[in-house]
């Protein structure tokens, strides 16, 4: 591809992408575009790119960067499904540290008295 030199190798981009935690969630990085930042830190992602993946004005981003490389991962709600997941690694995890409800209930109450 004319732009690897600029950006990187493929190898190099997966890399970083599985280092940071998306490899699996990312369909295909087989389109790519240019495009320039402006004086306010604008970044206008082209229009393509865009409509294949859905994005909406007004979605937010996590920006993630490492070395030379950037990603923009849109936020969004997980589906129950995700959300189950999500609780039911953190509860697997508090009890294997030996965490209780009431040191979580004790957490909570120490952070709202603040």
């Amino acid at each position: 591809m004319a732009y690897e030199s600029r950006l990187g190798s493929t190898a190099e981009v997966a890399s970083f992408i599985g280092g940071i935690g998306l490899t699996g969630k990312i369909r295909s990085m087989s389109e790519s575009a240019t495009t320039k930042m402006s004086s306010k830190g604008q970044v206008v992602i082209p229009e393509p790119i865009r409509k294949r993946l859905g994005l909406e004005p007004g979605v937010e981003f996590v920006v993630l960067g490492e070395g030379d490389t950037i990603v923009l991962k849109p936020i969004s709600v997980p589906s129950m499904r995700e959300f189950d997941e999500i609780i039911a690694s953190a509860r697997k995890a508090a009890r294997r540290a030996g965490m209780k409800r009431s040191d979580v209930a004790a957490a909570i109450e120490a952070v709202r008295s603040r």
